[in-house]
């Protein structure tokens, strides 16, 4: 009886120590990133969110205007959101609504495991790159179907030389969950299922859509 309870505490004692290293060297939550909690798909946008996407889509829609983009729809990103949040946007400029919503990754600015957030337009810092984006063509790259991005701020200019591009990968769920999900080398990165809804948009304009990462 004795030697079972000091089994006992030496097991619970490295599975301790098993954890302090993990959670510490942030493999718990690139483990969670791979295998997510889906939640609700039907998990609604608060009032906070929309009144600011509102804001940033009426300058999205004077950019249009001047510089001959698609004046209907454009892509929104908002990085201040977590990566479990659906925070990639489908917004009707014509119309002022939202129409869909799905995930989207952020970079890791080469490290294990980025915590927090960190922006970069160096070739090579493997983080993202705030800013307006054209959506150029598509091509099928190393994860599939890809569209190439050019940047056109000074935040973000270095995108096509970077290889950043819009593409689809199995690592985003479909759907919301309760933990981060995966993280990228700079690339806004959807889910394979949102890729193909966001496909027959820009296939089918004949204009430049418009891409906006922000904060």
């Amino acid at each position: 009886m004795k030697r079972l309870f000091i089994t006992t505490i030496i097991l619970l004692a490295l599975g301790l120590i098993a954890y302090a290293w993990l959670s510490g060297s942030g493999t718990l939550k690139k483990i969670a990133a791979r295998h997510p909690v889906a939640v609700s798909k039907d998990k609604k946008i608060s009032k906070t969110i929309l009144e600011r996407l509102r804001s940033k889509a009426a300058l999205a829609k004077s950019f249009t205007e001047q510089h001959n983009y698609n004046g209907q729809i454009c892509f929104l990103v908002d990085m201040s959101l977590p990566s479990s949040q659906n925070r990639f946007f489908v917004y009707d400029l014509k119309k002022d609504t939202l129409q869909n919503s799905g995930l989207v990754t952020h970079g890791r600015c080469n490290e294990n495991w980025l915590e927090g957030r960190k922006y970069g337009n160096t070739v090579g810092c493997g983080c993202t790159s705030l800013g307006k984006y054209k959506i150029g063509y598509s091509y099928k790259g190393r994860f599939g179907l890809a569209f190439k991005l050019h940047g056109l701020d000074k935040t973000n200019d270095k995108a096509f030389e970077r290889y950043v591009v819009l593409h689809g990968h199995e690592c985003v769920p479909e759907t919301e969950t309760n933990e981060e999900i995966c993280q990228s080398d700079g690339c806004p990165t959807v889910s394979p299922g949102y890729l193909l809804q966001l496909k027959p948009i820009i296939n089918a304009s004949k204009k430049p859509v418009l891409l906006w990462i922000f904060e």
